[in-house]
Formats: structure tokens, sequence, C-alpha cells
């Protein structure tokens, strides 16, 4: 099957043409999958056990030999380059992490770059920026062993030997599927960090759709052996290219697509607007002005602050700042609209602020619930007529 989406405009890293694998007893666990990854992107590859999954990922660092077919890394065909050579330009994260347990966390995650040749001192010092990186303290934890520490904390000591070489690609197999899920959560965000940094070319297998779409630039969801839909999440939430896709996403995909549908400008709306400075006076007419019950309340610097409310202001005297509450409920713009819905749930509000945190916290709007739903629904229908979501106009969930 031949997968050729829209893919971001980047060099080409890994490409599969036709590759099937075929076992001596006759199952097929790879049938003819034919796509290609770019360079920097992150793809999940995802389905239930033994749809072929893992073995498309171990066919890039030839722990498993394809039947038919060809698999390119970076244009070369891997079956003409050394397997010990071509492996040690891929990083591999599995579950189980695999560290060594006579070996501290500095020594195992310089284990790669020393068998390059690379001088013990030169690659502990390299050992020590990536365990930084990954969040671990080299100071506090470069000296323990791995039965010190928490199962995280491996999986992140994991990740750091994965990058020592500074590998172009990622293989990552389930990495975080044996941590509880609040850890699981933790250092998916980390990741995510992560990756923004070092734009690593990665193969991500996954059970889980929620874990599939929150970290994929792209989705694979896998069948029996094929691939039956490739591409960007939120297309695969918002329009399943087949039942069998549907049905594996759920039927709260649409909940699921909250996750990777971001707040934009054109989303929020302009409440009234005062300021700490001004006249109590001045915010009880701006809000009779514009029949609101509530206004944002900024500094001299126009970043958000609060709010105030028209029955704090109702015959009272004094300055704005005086009556002014902090605001709890607010997100950077770009956060997702599941971030948004649970700030608003966690803090019982009725709207949230948002902000440009590239401009010191300046203020740009309200998120209500009634223009969420829009933005989802417009996000829904910009993907299914290929247009950009400012483009697309949906019926008010508020007129009448």
């Amino acid at each position: 099957m031949v997968v050729t989406p829209d893919r971001p405009q980047w060099g080409l890293m890994i490409r599969f043409e036709h590759v099937t694998k075929r076992y001596a007893d006759g199952t097929t666990a790879v049938d003819d999958l034919s796509f290609e990854v770019a360079e920097g992107e992150l793809v999940t590859l995802v389905g239930p056990s033994g749809c072929g999954k893992t073995t498309t990922m171990k066919m890039v660092n030839r722990l498993i030999e394809p039947s038919e077919g060809r698999i390119l890394l970076d244009g070369d065909d891997i079956s003409t380059v050394d397997p010990v050579q071509l492996r040690r330009r891929i990083g591999y994260v599995i579950q189980q992490v695999g560290l060594f347990p006579h070996k501290t966390v500095l020594d195992n995650t310089a284990t790669v770059p020393h068998l390059l040749g690379v001088k013990r001192a030169k690659a502990r010092e390299r050992a020590a920026e990536l365990l930084d990186l990954v969040g671990l303290d080299p100071s506090v934890h470069g000296d323990r062993y791995p039965d010190q520490l928490s199962g995280g904390q491996r999986q992140r000591v994991g990740v750091a030997r994965a990058l020592a070489a500074d590998p172009p690609v990622l293989l990552m197999d389930e990495p975080f599927g044996a941590v509880d899920p609040v850890v699981r959560e933790h250092l998916q965000n980390e990741f995510l960090r992560l990756q923004s940094q070092v734009r690593k070319t990665v193969l991500f297998v996954t059970h889980d759709i929620e874990e599939a779409v929150r970290l994929g630039d792209r989705i694979a969801v896998y069948g029996q052996g094929r691939i039956e839909q490739f591409d960007a999440p939120a297309a695969v939430l918002g329009a399943p290219a087949t039942p069998y896709v549907a049905d594996f996403v759920g039927a709260d995909r649409g909940l699921k697509r909250l996750s990777v549908t971001p707040i934009e400008p054109g989303d929020l709306e302009q409440p009234p607007v005062v300021h700490l400075d001004d006249p109590v006076e001045r915010a009880a007419a701006a809000l009779t002005a514009e029949g609101a019950r509530w206004a944002v309340v900024l500094d001299g610097a126009d970043d958000l602050h609060g709010w105030i409310s028209a029955e704090q202001v109702r015959g009272a005297g004094g300055t704005v700042r005086e009556h002014a509450r902090r605001m709890e409920a607010w997100l950077p713009v770009g956060a997702s609209l599941k971030q948004a819905f649970s700030t608003m749930l966690q803090h019982d509000a009725g709207w949230i602020a948002v902000i440009d945190e590239q401009s010191a916290g300046r203020f740009l709007g309200v998120l209500t619930p009634a223009r969420l739903h829009e933005a989802l629904r417009r996000s829904i229908d910009a993907d299914a007529q290929e247009l950009p979501r400012t483009a697309v106009a949906v019926e008010s969930v508020s007129s009448p």
C-alpha cells in the first residue's frame, strides 16, 4: 500500500518502498508497506498488538530484515549498509530501557560515544550535557546506578543515551508504557520540549491513540500489517479514512481532537477592558455601555492582571486596583482547546483569558465555551475543505 499524503517541506529521511515481512510459517507481519518520513518529523505508529508497527520500526535498524522491498535512510538503501554501522546512526529507546545495571547513569549515557572512539572524558562530558537536557541534574544523578532511579528517571536516561551519538533518527518502542499515567504525561511533556530543541526524525510506536495524537506530527494507524490512514492527528480524528480507523480512534474522537486543536486569535472574544489605575466610575461606565457583567483588568503595559465585575463597581469609589481580582484562569495563545477546557473546569470559570507569552503577557482576548465549540467545529470543517481555519465560517452556537 502506498501512502503519499502531504508532508512538511523538509528533507526526506526514511522511505519504505513496497516492504513486506513474511515469516517461515506463512505469517505476514507487514504487507506491501510504502511511506515516507521527513527530516525532523515525529511519526507515531499506532495500532493494536500484533498489527506490525514494531516490526516496521525494527526493520529500520535491521533488527528484522524485510522479505521484499527496500528501506532508504537519508537516501541510502540500508540493506547495503553494515548493520552495526547502521545502528550507530540510529538512536533506539525501548519500554524496559535496557540500561547496564553495573554502570553509573553517566557511563550508561556515554556508552555509544565511547564505542565510537570518543575519549572517555569527552564522552562523559557529552553525557552530562544530555542528562541536563532531559531534566536530570548530572551532579545529582550522574554517579547513581539504574536501580537507584525511579522508572521515569530510567526512561529519561534511556532517551539521553539514545541521543548521545547525535543520531539523525530515533526509534522509540512504547518508551513510556511501563510507567504510571502521571509520570507518563510528564515524560511526554518533557519529550515534546526536547524534540522542539533537537528536531530528530522519530518513529514512535504506541498502542495508545491519545499518546499518538499528542506526540505525532503525523500518525500511521495500523490495521493488520497495513497502514489504514497516515495523516496529521487532527485529520485522523476529524475525518477517519475507514470504518476501522473510526472505530480505533473511538466515538470520543471529538474530545481527543481538542488536544490537537490550538487556540488561535480568531477564536477569541473581546470583552470590556479597563486598567488598574482607572477610576471605578470609568469601569462602571464601560460595563454599562456594553451591557457586560465583567471586564478584564490590565496593567500599565497592557498585560493581563485580573478581572472586575459589575457588582464590585456598583456604587464603589477609588480605583480599579482596589477592587480587581487576580486572574487564575488563563492560557497562552497556541495552547490546545483541551487545555482550555481543563482550565475552565479546574477554576470553575465561564471563560479564560488568552495572552501572548512572546510579548510578556499581552492580553489578546477571552475564550468562552461557545467560542471553544466554534473553534473545534471550524477546525474540523477546515480539514474537510482543505482550507485554513480563518477561511471557514461556522454558524455561531450562541446565535438564535
